[in-house]
């Protein structure tokens, strides 16, 4: 099952906080910048210190925006695929709940470790690791992204994923990771294409690209049950998200492989039968809906993925999370 923190499961959807972000305090003080020709050299993403500082921020924002619904409170901090869950799900807790989140309860994130790889202009990204006191024996992926020495670090991707999931990172004799560029052609599929294919295979179901799993085959096979309801018609489009800061981000593995995170977009179009209506959604859904629901109620998802994809042979999906970003009801 999709780890989707609330947001997923429309019908009955239980949509708790995506994940109220706090951090332990880690007392660090951030180094001097050390990128220098940021554009040309080969350089480090940020210092140790300086990603633990970016970690800090974030959550602290997050949780204050989590705590009174209101975007604005993090919009400098998140980005991507988690920037465009987050706004929705803040969005629609405000509309719902004006003085703020009544069911607040702040996530704590420890142990963390970070692998920052070393390559040449922007955006540069680094990766988080931590263990949180929600979701259970499974670790906090979040992938922090930058175009430019004066951006604040931003955070584009989050995922869970099981500790035994996680891959080792090859490091150089200074600690530094391996950047791995989206046209990469020494993986089954680049960094770059992995967002179409899946996309593709969620459609059809055809090839060998993918490995069967939660995210893969049980979601096929899901789908095929709910768009078979009597009296209610349920179609799927999926499409790639690429552009901008929804771009692939990839570390290389110590297979040879790479440890990418990708984005997503879903919608999922209901149709009652004649005479009938859609099942009224529940009021977080019907926050973020456009237009009355009578007969169709079309529904947009963002979804972010953590895949392996080795040298050669099957992707696998280890995390994935999804959230509704808007709907319209005709």
């Amino acid at each position: 099952m999709s780890r989707d923190l609330g947001l997923r499961r429309l019908r009955g959807f239980d949509r708790g906080a995506l994940l109220a972000a706090s951090v332990t305090a880690l007392s660090l003080t951030a180094s001097g910048c050390v990128v220098v020709h940021g554009e040309r050299e080969v350089l480090p993403a940020t210092t140790r210190a300086e990603a633990a500082q970016a970690l800090q921020e974030f959550t602290a924002a997050y949780n204050k925006a989590d705590e009174a619904y209101d975007s604005s409170l993090d919009a400098e901090y998140t980005t991507g695929a988690l920037g465009d869950i987050d706004k929705a799900r803040l969005t629609a807790g405000k509309a719902n709940n004006p003085d703020g989140n009544p069911g607040h309860s702040p996530l704590k994130l420890t142990d963390a470790k970070f692998t920052i790889p070393k390559k040449a202009g922007w955006p540069r990204w680094f990766l988080a690791d931590a263990a949180g006191n929600k979701g259970g024996d499974v670790r906090w992926l979040l992938m922090f992204t930058r175009s430019g020495l004066e951006e604040t670090w931003e955070a584009a991707y989050l995922t869970l994923v099981a500790p035994k999931d996680i891959p080792e990172f090859p490091l150089d004799k200074d600690g530094w990771a391996e950047a791995v560029p989206a046209n990469a052609t020494d993986l089954a599929v680049p960094p770059g294409e992995l967002s179409a294919a899946y996309a593709t295979y969620l459609k059809d179901g055809k090839g060998a690209v993918f490995a069967g799993g939660p995210h893969t085959s049980t979601w096929r096979a899901l789908r095929t049950k709910q768009s078979a309801r009597p009296g209610l018609a349920t179609q799927y489009i999926d499409e790639p998200l690429t552009n901008g800061d929804h771009a692939p981000l990839a570390l290389r593995t110590e297979d040879g492989g790479a440890l990418v995170f990708f984005t997503t977009r879903h919608y999922e179009k209901q149709t009652a039968a004649d005479g009938a209506t859609v099942p009224a959604p529940n009021k977080d859904v019907l926050a973020l809906t456009t237009g009355e629901i009578r007969q169709t109620l079309t529904m947009e998802f963002v979804s972010n993925e953590v895949a392996l994809a080795p040298g050669d042979g099957q992707v696998e999906i280890l995390g994935r999370i999804q959230g509704l970003t808007s709907a319209k009801g005709e």
